[in-house]
């Protein structure tokens, strides 16, 4: 009966320890070795002997059961320490962990990559901003907001248009165990438009329950939940929840394997779980379903990239010659393609201000592209816009690259102490002290495009976008005041677009009358209501 207690302990122990970490049952992976040194220390104990010392003191052992407690707790030390210096230490593998991102491409201009964009499909909403307004109409619905909250954002594109997403989660323990079939739905709110803000509560008619999720019990825990479904020995990363273009919720789980030792995350594919039933479908990089936006983790891309800057020049690089680092945190961005990437600034080592060049990496297939030109870094851009708004004390968004007229820019939002957006900001990449800002995105890039036609030489011309000139006569033109600024709209004959200037481009604007012959110079966009970059009235030379 004394043997068999502490059995029935470690048996209990061993239970509960699979149940609540989850420990990959694989190599490479070391979180079951807890489990062996709980499993010797109780071993030692249980079945080791002692007695009190004459004095009282202290105990001396009579018999000492040591043998298996000890092989434990060696294999226990050589499994954590020993063999994972050895094969995972980058004084031996530095080059293992170099080639982890695999090839890197070199590309040309940045702007073949990043597609124009119009005004309205400008991210304009963060996830700061996506929480607040999410929790404002969660708020608006007393009856649910007392039963549930707001998960983690993610954006995605969900039949071509962007939005943050999050999925409602229980509250705490009790309002799980009072509602286990799942919260009621989830949030979705448009990066690009803040007004768009729905509470989604049912899909083709069918109201929605979330069952598995992230932070719910028991079985209803979705990395439990897979665990016992048969990935315990993979490993499981970047929850991500998913919509696809139906709007079914999915939750997005990556799939990885350790490539160097102990060490070297990199992702395999996908495990998709519906989050009502708990349908599971497992797909690897290639075959995985085109509403998946990302596979590669953002913290996966970010060990990868840093170990290719880092051991250029190997381990031994104590100089830090050619060392090159990430500049800040990666952005989720859209190319040409309509793909996703991550995106983010490389700086040398031990500098700060400017990039050295601008890597875009494949969130599905994790393609790699480095494009080697110089220009500002997002910390660089934030404090540029801000600093031109400085007396008003607004703090900028994490920067969002685009393609505006051709030239690459950090377009960001300037947001007052409360997290509410009041005004927009434009940084040319290339040279930071190139700015404009305003209270709408078009004042923003009115400004813009006046900063950049007067910066002179400071960009490279082979950057400027195509530029049309024409001469025609005035259809119709109309002031509008916004915000203490006069904006001038027109149209032109034989021309559909709307065209709109201020008097800061020519100080004909104001005068001009419908009739009269102009000559106008625009740059060529996606935009229905066109800036013009310049503007002469030739009627009036008459």
């Amino acid at each position: 009966m004394r043997k068999i207690f502490p059995i029935a302990i470690i048996l209990l122990i061993t239970l509960f320890y699979f149940y609540l970490t989850l420990p990959v049952l694989n190599y490479g992976f070391v979180g079951v070795t807890a489990l062996f040194l709980i499993i010797s220390a109780i071993l030692f104990f249980s079945f080791s002997k002692f007695t009190i010392s004459s004095d009282g003191k202290s105990y001396k052992p009579i018999t000492v059961f040591w043998k298996i407690p000890a092989l434990l707790v060696g294999i226990s030390i050589i499994y954590s320490f020993v063999l994972p210096f050895f094969t995972s230490h980058p004084v031996f593998r530095n080059q293992d962990f170099r080639n982890l991102i695999g090839n890197v491409a070199n590309g040309e201009k940045l702007t073949n990559h990043i597609a124009p964009i119009s005004m309205n499909e400008i991210r304009v909403v963060d996830e700061s901003l996506a929480h607040l307004l999410g929790e404002k109409i969660l708020g608006s619905q007393p009856a649910l907001g007392s039963q549930a909250q707001l998960q983690e954002f993610f954006i995605q594109k969900v039949d071509g248009k962007l939005y943050w997403i999050a999925p409602l989660e229980h509250s705490g323990f009790f309002k799980w165990l009072n509602n286990k079939q799942g919260t009621t739905g989830y949030v979705m709110v448009s990066a690009t438009n803040e007004r768009d803000v729905k509470l989604v509560q049912e899909v083709n008619g069918k109201p929605l329950f979330l069952k598995y999720q992230r932070e719910a019990y028991f079985g209803s825990n979705l990395h439990r939940y897979l665990y016992f479904n048969g990935y315990n020995t993979v490993g499981l990363a970047d929850f991500s929840f998913e919509i696809d273009d139906d709007g079914v919720p999915y939750w997005v789980v990556t799939k990885y394997a350790k490539k160097v030792g102990f060490s070297g995350n990199d992702a395999t594919g996908v495990v998709i779980v519906n989050a009502q039933n708990g349908a599971i479908k497992e797909y690897n990089i290639k075959n995985t379903p085109l509403w998946v936006d990302r596979i590669q983790p953002i913290s996966f891309i970010k060990d990868q990239l840093n170990d290719w800057g880092e051991y250029v020049k190997g381990y031994w690089n104590f100089s830090n010659e050619n060392k090159l680092q990430i500049t800040e945190d990666l952005t989720l961005v859209y190319g040409k393609d309509n793909k996703s990437y991550w995106y983010t600034g490389i700086t040398s080592v031990g500098k700060d201000e400017s990039a050295v060049g601008f890597v875009l990496v494949d969130t599905r297939t994790k393609e790699t592209t480095f494009y080697k030109q110089s220009g500002a870094t997002e910390f660089a851009a934030q404090s540029s816009a801000q600093g031109k708004v400085q007396e008003k004390g607004f703090v900028a968004s994490l920067p969002i690259p685009y393609n505006i007229n051709n030239i690459p820019t950090y377009v960001m939002t300037l947001k007052d102490n409360g997290g509410l957006v009041k005004m927009y900001a434009m940084v040319s990449i290339s040279d930071y002290t190139i700015v404009g800002t305003g209270n709408t995105m078009r004042e923003a890039l009115t400004a813009y495009k006046t900063a950049f036609n007067s910066s002179g030489n400071k960009i490279n011309s082979g950057e400027k976008s195509a530029r049309k000139v024409v001469e025609s006569v005035v259809v119709r033109i109309q002031n509008d005041v916004k915000n203490g600024n006069s904006f001038y709209y027109f149209t032109v004959k034989d021309y559909p677009n709307i065209f709109v200037g201020s008097s800061q481009i020519s100080n004909q604007l104001p005068i001009t009358v419908a009739g009269d012959k102009v000559k106008i110079s625009f740059d060529l966009d996606n935009e229905e209501i066109v800036d013009v970059s310049t503007f002469e009235n030739i009627s009036m030379k008459k």
